[in-house]
């Protein structure tokens, strides 16, 4: 007949050498007697709430809060300062009606898209001496630098709505975010940015 093959065991693992034994030892009584799976399992938890609590502290200092207005509104800078307005004041001193203040281009571009009203007040927006800007109330910012230096040439047109792009660097102005539009020389506050 055939010969019978027996399993043995597989040799044991040598134990490792002097000090290496000793610190293993060691750490099993500093320990109360962990197992190494044990410690392993406790380093994973340790580990991932480390990064729970990293992560949500990023998150929370990335969004500014947007409860209420818990802090003043910044004020313009006085160089930019401007008579304030409102919608229909815009309409009286400069010719137009802001229709839209937008995030646009992955929240790098600022769109205000304006309706002339009256063409001949309207050329004051381009005025040199009173450049547009939009001005974010939370911290102040001028937005002041028109995307590709766009600007509108030529007369104005009635009923015709333009726009204007500024570009938002770092996305600082969000959608939510309320500024002050600067156009011709008037300026009309807390606009919610769509």
């Amino acid at each position: 007949m055939s010969e019978q093959a027996t399993i043995e065991p597989a040799p044991a693992a040598a134990e490792p050498p002097g000090r290496a034994r000793r610190v293993r030892d060691r750490l099993g009584r500093w320990l109360g007697g962990w197992r190494p799976g044990r410690v392993r399992l406790a380093g994973y938890l340790v580990g991932g709430v480390v990064v729970l609590a990293v992560t949500a502290l990023v998150l929370w200092l990335a969004h500014p809060s947007s409860g209420g207005d818990s802090q003043p509104a910044a004020k313009v800078p006085v160089a930019w300062i401007r008579p304030a307005v409102n919608a229909d004041g815009l309409a009286k001193t400069s010719g137009v009606k802001i229709t839209q203040v937008a995030v646009t281009g992955a929240g790098g571009l600022l769109d205000l898209r304006f309706k002339v009203l009256d063409p001949d007040r309207a050329h004051a927006i381009h005025d040199p001496a009173t450049p547009p800007a939009i001005v974010d109330e939370r911290s102040g910012l001028v937005l002041n630098q028109l995307f590709m230096n766009h600007a509108h040439s030529g007369p104005y047109k009635p009923a015709v709505t333009y726009y204007l792009v500024f570009e938002n660097n770092a996305n600082w102005v969000r959608r939510g975010s309320k500024v002050t539009v600067l156009l011709g020389n008037a300026q009309v506050e807390h606009v919610v940015v769509a």
